[in-house]
């Protein structure tokens, strides 16, 4: 199929909802609970996994586990949007979201991706200071650092002038070099945002971390950072993305699971997520 740059992305799609629910290559089973009747729950939970919670089949290192998650949402995001509908992911970690890129351009879509996140998810293996994975997905997506994960995954990098990421107010010190250096669009005014996307004829992939809120207004977070954008702004935001009708996908990562359920952040993150998509 020939990548498309917008003009036949439709404007009004059926949304089509996967969930992964694996922290990189381990089972996380209360996110496969948040699947609603008709959702699609990647690979079951928990028969991927072996006695060491590794995903079956995928011995050898930590990216080559991670990867044998990967594949099955690669595939269903290429499925979905060839069946005319749009991948609406709720994802376990953001390298996930390399997944829903490589699905996008299976099938034929090359979006502009904007990023909403507290942190800048910029690190390589040689800038980190934890060597968490999660951490450095728009570094690989940009053919940055080690490409093993972009290459089992079959992403063609993604160039730093389609990247847009939101907020990331809280950034290592390298990352942040790493990042400065780059071409990519690092904007901190949600407002911004919303008219960079909207000023391109291009469809568009939003991912959202919903750490990128206020701690104080959501503090159910697995990484919580303080001072960040209100609810209120970022529903608006996602209201006005949707609006604009050229949104090819969607993720989130959801709230920290094991502190809340159904209360006051999972609402708040429900709330602007079905903003972005239209609804569930």
């Amino acid at each position: 199929m020939t990548e498309s740059t917008g003009k036949d992305v439709k404007d009004t799609l059926k949304n089509h909802w996967l969930v992964t629910p694996y922290a990189l290559d381990a089972p996380l089973p209360a996110l496969a609970r948040l699947a609603r009747p008709g959702w699609s729950v990647s690979a079951g939970v928990p028969s991927m996994a072996d006695a060491t919670g590794a995903a079956d089949g995928a011995g050898g290192d930590l990216l080559t586990r991670i990867a044998a998650v990967h594949g099955p949402l690669v595939s269903d995001v290429s499925k979905a949007v060839e069946l005319g509908e749009r991948p609406v992911c709720i994802l376990g970690d953001c390298s996930q979201a390399i997944a829903v890129l490589a699905g996008l351009q299976r099938a034929g879509i090359a979006p502009l991706v904007v990023w909403f996140d507290a942190h800048g998810d910029f690190n390589t293996h040689d800038t980190t200071i934890t060597g968490y994975v999660a951490g450095m997905p728009i570094a690989m997506i940009t053919g940055r650092g080690n490409q093993a994960l972009v290459e089992a995954d079959g992403l063609k990098p993604v160039p730093d002038t389609d990247i847009i990421l939101a907020d990331a107010r809280d950034l290592d010190p390298k990352e942040r070099e790493l990042l400065e250096q780059s071409k990519v669009a690092h904007l901190t005014d949600i407002n911004e945002v919303v008219e960079r996307v909207a000023a391109s004829d291009r469809p568009f992939y939003v991912h959202f971390d919903v750490d990128v809120l206020d701690s104080a207004e959501a503090p159910a977070q697995q990484y919580p950072v303080p001072n960040g954008p209100s609810i209120e702004t970022l529903r608006n935001a996602a209201a006005r993305l949707h609006q604009t009708g050229r949104l090819a996908a969607a993720s989130m990562n959801p709230w920290a699971l094991d502190k809340e359920t159904d209360g006051p952040t999972a609402a708040a993150c429900w709330s602007i997520f079905n903003a972005l998509v239209g609804g569930a």
